[in-house]
């Protein structure tokens, strides 16, 4: 898969989250000689003692000087900033900066299938690794998604499947990855505070088909911006999905989900709701024929997938109101096919950190919003989306103090919605806690009110 080589290097492995462990252990087992080199203070754990048994020298500091020639390689959290010093280091040393899943590719020969995108990336891996479970074979999920690759890869075949998440953070740091089928859900504005420009961005996505051959396949969305640019510099073969068009690979067709010419099921035997998802499923059941699974098994996961935690996440129904958790719509676009969602009245929970989004771009979307409950940073901004909108608004500190109020609204036929259209880091460490709260929340104002 790579030409990449461990065995008898030197490797300097940069953070000690999650990935970081992962790939120092990886490393070892591939008979490199690592360095950990951390920001702050080490937990001395088990897993911190096996580690420094078996010869890793842990550095309690992330400075450029703890670097020199005599590295091989360096491995890093895929969330620090090229800026680094450590990292500016390592460029001008010519030293190569690699992710782990760079490392765990390396040694892996079974088939590989990728899954990148702005949003939407972890609703089509679940639904992808579902369908092919379904279907018998033997999958192993992991990247962004939140396991390591290198936690897994070791145990792996040439005849598993290895099925992978993949942010733009982490294809940076893969010099060379050849998937049999790739797939990129969609393409916006993201994370230009770590590329700097849209261009940056959209050539890190690239990178998943850069090395593809005419063997493999790309799956793309034909709706996007960037897939002309994609299906013209690509050498793998290209297959669309459109939920707007026809005439792609997958499309909407008569009500139905078609693939490859085959009409798999109507769209009201589908679980998952709202436009966004449909482009999800379409992403996934392309990539799900490519890879031989029977439409039997898309059928039947179709029919039961409720959806991701966090991810427009239906919760439950309760005296005639459904409420729905998207608390990882962190930027516009997601809470635009949120909002998109519902014909039903609905009340709109939003707010969080201020990264200078123009809301206003939301106001076709508030079409179906009832009212509206404001927190946050930009709690101030929705507010004045709402009233020019002619919304009935409400502010609240946060998600806990915003829960009861939107109760108090709701009324039998409406839906709850939680989604912010901001990131979480302003009140919470992530959208995840962000999203649990607002479970918790409901769970025990509506145990209250029995």
């Amino acid at each position: 898969m790579s030409k990449l080589e461990f065995q008898a290097k030197k490797v300097m492995v940069f953070g000690w989250a999650r990935s970081g462990k992962a790939a120092a252990q990886r490393l070892l087992d591939l008979g490199a000689t690592v360095t950990v080199v951390n920001q702050s203070a080490f937990p001395k754990d088990a897993e911190y003692d096996k580690l420094q048994a078996a010869g890793v020298t842990f550095i309690e500091n992330d400075a450029a000087d703890n670097l020199d020639d005599s590295f091989d390689y360096l491995v890093k959290n895929p969330g620090i900033n090229y800026d680094h010093a450590l990292i500016k280091k390592a460029e001008s040393l010519n030293i190569p900066i690699l992710t782990e899943v760079a490392v765990a590719l390396s040694t892996f020969t079974g088939r590989l299938i990728t899954v990148t995108g702005s949003n939407g990336k972890t609703t089509t891996v679940s639904l992808l690794s579902e369908m092919l479970k379904a279907d018998g074979v033997k999958v192993t999920t992991a990247g962004n998604i939140g396991t390591p690759v290198c936690e897994v890869v070791g145990n792996l075949t040439s005849e598993d499947t290895l099925l992978l998440e993949l942010s733009s953070f982490q294809l940076l740091g893969i010099p060379f990855i050849q998937p049999d089928i790739a797939v990129v859900t969609n393409i916006f504005s993201n994370h230009l505070d770590y590329h700097k420009t849209r261009e940056n961005y959209v050539a890190a996505k690239f990178r998943i088909t850069k090395n593809q051959t005419a063997d493999q396949y790309l799956v793309l969305n034909a709706d996007g911006a960037d897939t002309p640019s994609f299906a013209a510099k690509t050498k793998a073969q290209v297959r669309e999905f459109s939920r707007t068009q026809e005439g792609n690979y997958a499309q909407v067709r008569q009500q139905s989900l078609w693939v490859s010419d085959e009409a798999i099921m109507p769209l009201s035997a589908i679980k998952l709701v709202g436009p966004q998802n449909l482009e999800n499923i379409m992403a996934a059941t392309s990539a799900a024929m490519l890879a031989g699974v029977s439409t039997k098994a898309m059928v039947e996961v179709l029919k039961t997938f409720g959806g991701v935690k966090h991810r427009l996440q239906y919760l439950f129904e309760k005296d005639g109101v459904k409420y729905y958790n998207d608390s990882k719509a962190t930027d516009i676009e997601a809470t635009q096919a949120a909002l998109n969602s519902f014909d039903q009245p609905t009340i709109w929970l939003a707010g969080g950190l201020d990264r200078g989004d123009d809301v206003m771009r939301l106001i076709p979307n508030l079409k179906h919003v009832k009212a509206v409950v404001a927190f946050g940073q930009t709690q101030q901004k929705i507010v004045a989306l709402a009233r020019a909108c002619h919304k009935p608004v409400i502010t609240a500190i946060d998600v806990k103090r915003a829960v009861p109020i939107a109760l108090k609204l709701a009324e039998p036929g409406d839906v709850v919605l939680l989604s912010p259209a901001a990131a979480s880091w302003d009140q919470y460490d992530n959208f995840e806690v962000r999203g649990q709260e607002f479970i918790d929340t409901l769970e025990a104002e509506l145990a209250q009110k029995g």
